[in-house]
């Protein structure tokens, strides 16, 4: 049985059971971690994050796929102490985030590739966790010159070593359609990519666009109601089941145990249930009620990720 890497070592995919695939631990910048040593107290988000985690796993949870790239705070012994002290297969990503850096812009696409591939191939920072997919983002810029050589370094890190791409996107630019567009130029199998946050979007013509494609598609930001409330959600995702998409949707969150984006007050205030126990304990009930079937529901958060992970090797 193919195998997909983890924090703690590489496993069979079927192992992976119910699976949540755009999540994250810890998102905290390193460079304010580096100058203020009460930034980030790891001595108490870990076991924050590790309680958390916990709750989702008494709920069904096996697995989740972390994908923090390296420029967004990326803490490879926060995620292997998390998934130490829980149990569950947490996949580690590599990859770089859209916001623009100066030495991502001088650096040429194959440098920043190589990257990606040391990080998939001989692990990170020594410790023997090894990257099994790759992340890439398009935000409010859309995929501009500097955008488009990121997705390109991504494309190439996936030819040279197999692993999947997941992506973040908005739907505000519709920066998924440029997305496919470069990968698709790029000579990417889309087969192999998630395009990331396409749940934010109720637009059935644009999702089944995507899906048409042949991508995976992130039904993965359920408890953000502020940017779609979760009734319209689910109903998004019963009706891509009923036109035949379910072989094509994860479900997740990409929630954070720790994030520095928004005050702690906030999220607890007008994002409540933006949390990895969240899909099983609400999200699937609903999705049933619905109408979506077990079967649907087993396909998108067991069989999929599955499959995401089975095809491995360079081209």
């Amino acid at each position: 049985m193919p195998q997909v890497e983890t924090a703690l070592g590489a496993i069979d995919v079927g192992d992976l059971g119910m699976c949540l695939m755009h999540e994250h631990i810890v998102v905290a910048s390193w460079s304010m971690r580096q100058n203020f040593n009460d930034y980030y107290a790891a001595e108490t988000e870990i076991p924050k994050a590790a309680a958390a985690l916990k709750r989702a796993a008494d709920r069904g949870v096996k697995s989740i796929v972390d994908l923090t790239p390296i420029n967004l705070g990326r803490d490879i012994h926060a995620i292997r102490q998390v998934a130490e002290q829980t149990g569950v297969n947490v996949v580690v990503a590599t990859g770089f985030y859209w916001t623009e850096e100066p030495q991502m812009h001088s650096w040429e696409v194959d440098k920043l590739a190589s990257y990606m591939t040391r990080d998939i191939r001989e692990g990170i920072l020594g410790t023997g966790t090894r990257a099994g997919i790759i992340k890439c983002a398009s935000d409010h810029p859309g995929v501009d010159a500097f955008n488009k050589k990121l997705l390109q370094a991504a494309a190439t890190a996936h030819r040279e070593t197999g692993v999947p791409i997941s992506t973040h996107t908005t739907v505000a630019n519709t920066s998924a359609r440029d997305q496919v567009a470069a990968f698709r130029e790029f000579g990417v199998d889309l087969s192999r990519i998630v395009i990331g946050h396409m749940g934010d979007s109720t637009d059935l013509d644009y999702l089944q666009e995507i899906l048409d494609s042949g991508c995976f598609i992130g039904m993965d930001r359920f408890g953000l109601d502020a940017f779609l409330p979760t009734d319209d959600r689910v109903q998004t995702v019963a009706r891509l089941c009923e036109k035949g998409f379910a072989g094509q949707m994860v479900i997740s969150h990409d929630s954070c145990s720790f994030q520095d984006f928004f005050d702690g007050s906030y999220v607890e205030k007008f994002a409540p249930n933006w949390c990895y126990e969240h899909v099983p304990r609400d999200v699937l009930p609903a999705l049933r009620a619905a109408g979506v079937s077990d079967r649907d529901i087993d396909t998108m958060m067991v069989e999929n990720p599955k499959k995401i992970f089975s095809r491995t090797g360079a081209y």
